[in-house]
């Protein structure tokens, strides 16, 4: 169990990225009185919590709808989290990692952010849904243990926009590529290990 729960919290916050998106939240909430912004990142954290925990509950049973096996979900998975883990460590984000330069656009003629870009995609984007099942696999135990993880993930990632401006200022751009860098290593690692689980689950070796 404590194993588990480590291992969704490490895939969490990696894919999540806490630091990245108290970066992207300073950048789209600008001009916005303080007040507004704290229930801005607080609807955004609750919301991306509810998508994720959705996600983690009824993954398994979309796969089986699907007819799409649990083996090759993750070996997909693990793929696409490569995928997440080549935009961190090159620094350059793209839509699997952050949103793109026209959903920025679309967003910022809006005057409620909080469900569209914070909370999807920016913090429960296409990594973290997908990690989600993946750690969640078709089992009740896992579930819980992937919603937990994600509660905790979204906690500290709350507490990263409440303090977006402090965080940015003290690390700058040069600190946050770092911290997205180890993080992309890291999370190479985990979607090599979901890919190898997801070929030998399938039979291939």
């Amino acid at each position: 169990m404590g194993a588990a729960l480590l291992r969704a919290l490490v895939t969490l916050a990696v894919t999540v990225g806490p630091v990245e998106v108290a970066a992207m939240f300073l950048a789209l909430s600008a001009g916005r009185p303080a007040a507004a912004r704290r229930r801005v990142a607080v609807r955004a954290a609750g919301i991306a919590f509810l998508v994720l925990a959705a996600f983690a509950l009824g993954g398994a049973r979309l796969l089986a709808a699907l007819r799409v096996g649990l083996p090759a979900f993750r070996a997909a998975g693990g793929v696409l989290l490569l995928g997440v883990a080549r935009d961190q460590l090159f620094a350059h984000p793209s839509a699997l990692s952050s949103i793109t330069e026209g959903e920025a656009a679309e967003a910022a003629g809006f005057a409620d952010i909080a469900a569209f870009p914070l909370a999807v995609p920016l913090i429960a984007g296409p990594g973290s849904m997908t990690a989600m099942v993946l750690l969640s696999g078709d089992t009740l135990v896992g579930a819980g243990v992937a919603v937990l993880a994600a509660a905790l993930v979204l906690a500290g990632t709350l507490a990263a926009m409440l303090a977006s401006e402090l965080l940015t200022r003290a690390l700058g751009r040069t600190g946050t590529n770092v911290v997205a860098r180890v993080s992309g290593v890291l999370l190479a690692a985990l979607a090599m290990q979901f890919l190898f689980d997801g070929l030998r689950g399938s039979g291939v070796f």
